[in-house]
């Protein structure tokens, strides 16, 4: 998408399922933080959002908020109870993140996957996540969009959940959700510089774990959900309490 200052903001539009549809433009949008939206990016916002699902927290929000978009509802969804360091990215977690930097690379990527497995594990997390399902069943003439801070991990999340259900292949999700690498590419570096000034000691692959995309995290949620709920099947159905009915309703909105 061309926006100027939005890099993470992506539509799902046009990615493929298994039995060859594809999903519709311009009504499903994943997105980081919007707070750094231009006025050109704002305008195209409210010209085609209808309604922002903020997963990030309230302290988060306060630090940076949304900007305010004529026509555009936007409602505040967070998918975690507490501060979570490479995650929630507040200043308060951004501080524990910095001390995390240090830690030996399999510590820090450990660190996050077990953050990864919480979204599953958590009996709120996954009620935001079911919540924000049920509003994807609701017509609305514009897109839905939601976001995160990064992009990344809550709102990467949801994106998966949204791919499965509407049977995007496994490397079709996979290379969505590792394209955030590369669209926070320049963000990327400076939370590193940020990181250099403010930490005692800084390991670049403990930092590239705690800030970035990484195939390890999808396939530890991949298989927590397999170990838990047999497939993501059981996760959608069980874990979400969506019906077979509801996802086939949203495979009639969302795909063509």
């Amino acid at each position: 998408m061309k926006l100027q200052n939005l890099h993470n903001t992506r539509d799902l539009g046009g990615m493929r399922t298994i039995d060859g549809r594809a999903i519709r433009p311009g009504r499903l949008i994943r997105s980081g933080e919007l707070c750094r939206a231009s006025v050109s990016d704002a305008r195209w916002l409210s010209d085609h959002v209808s309604l922002i699902v903020d997963f990030r927290t309230a302290e988060k929000r306060k630090e940076m908020p949304d900007p305010a978009l004529p026509n555009v509802e936007n409602l505040h969804l967070p998918v975690l109870e507490s501060l979570t360091a490479g995650i929630s990215r507040d200043a308060k977690s951004d501080k524990e993140a910095y001390s995390l930097i240090a830690l030996e690379p399999d510590r820090a990527r450990d660190f996050m996957i077990g953050n990864y497995q919480k979204l599953i594990a958590s009996d709120y997390s996954r009620s935001q996540y079911a919540a924000f399902i049920g509003l994807l069943t609701k017509p609305r003439d514009g897109a839905i969009l939601w976001h995160c801070t990064a992009g990344k991990d809550r709102a990467g999340f949801a994106s998966v959940i949204v791919q499965e259900i509407l049977g995007v292949s496994h490397d079709g999700i996979a290379a969505d959700y590792l394209k955030t690498n590369e669209c926070l590419a320049e963000e990327y570096q400076h939370l590193r510089e940020t990181s250099l000034r403010h930490a005692e000691r800084v390991n670049e692959q403990s930092l590239a774990y705690l800030f970035g995309a990484h195939e390890e995290y999808l396939a530890a949620v991949y298989q927590t959900i397999e170990n838990v709920y047999g497939g993501f099947q059981g996760f959608i159905r069980e874990g979400l309490g969506v019906s077979e009915e509801t996802q086939e309703a949203l495979r009639r909105m969302y795909l063509e």
